[in-house]
């Protein structure tokens, strides 16, 4: 096993750049291949029922418990990695609490703009319906966030449901830039 203490140059391009803290940094003729140690990692739930979600308007979602966040990313709703790269996120969504037939989209918005939208699942008064998303979205590791947006079509009080199977939120990234 080898200590890299400072930048390291090998055959055809390649630079070993250790950063003091057991993070490791590939480059191949100064493109970033891939960073090895605390890679950004989250998982994130609702578990305190988030009420006044408005019909036919997209709503933020709240997420209140941390399953694990290796890097310290996510907070206030929102995911903000310190490490720019391609990053796939995954999110649910179920609401309850609507009289009527109605149907139910989940989101991934990036900056404030919707970036990724799943489908749709249809419910009614007895059935609650559940929405997913799933995308690969560049996120800078300065300024960008992301944060998940509910939408549906039912008028009256409506409520997430907050368990950590229904409502929940989790990335990592894929590929260091």
């Amino acid at each position: 096993m080898a200590l890299i203490n400072t930048t390291t140059t090998g055959v055809l391009g390649t630079t070993l750049y250790g950063d003091g803290s057991g993070n490791l940094t590939v480059q191949q003729n100064g493109v970033t291949q891939g960073i090895f140690g605390n890679i950004p990692a989250f998982s994130a739930y609702q578990s305190t029922q988030q009420t006044g979600i408005t019909a036919t308007t997209w709503t933020k979602i709240n997420f209140d418990i941390e399953n694990f966040d290796t890097n310290n990313n996510f907070a206030s709703n929102r995911f903000t990695p310190t490490v720019a790269g391609y990053y796939q996120l995954s999110a649910s969504v179920c609401l309850v609490g609507a009289n009527s037939s109605y149907w139910v989209q989940c989101a991934i918005y990036k900056n404030g703009s919707i970036v990724q939208s799943g489908g749709c699942s249809l419910g009614n008064s007895s059935f609650y319906p559940q929405a997913t998303t799933s995308g690969t979205v560049y996120l800078n590791g300065t300024t960008d966030y992301a944060e998940i947006y509910s939408y549906g079509t039912a008028g009256g009080s409506w409520s997430a449901y907050n368990t950590s199977v229904n409502t929940w939120f989790n990335g990592i990234l894929i590929k260091a830039t």
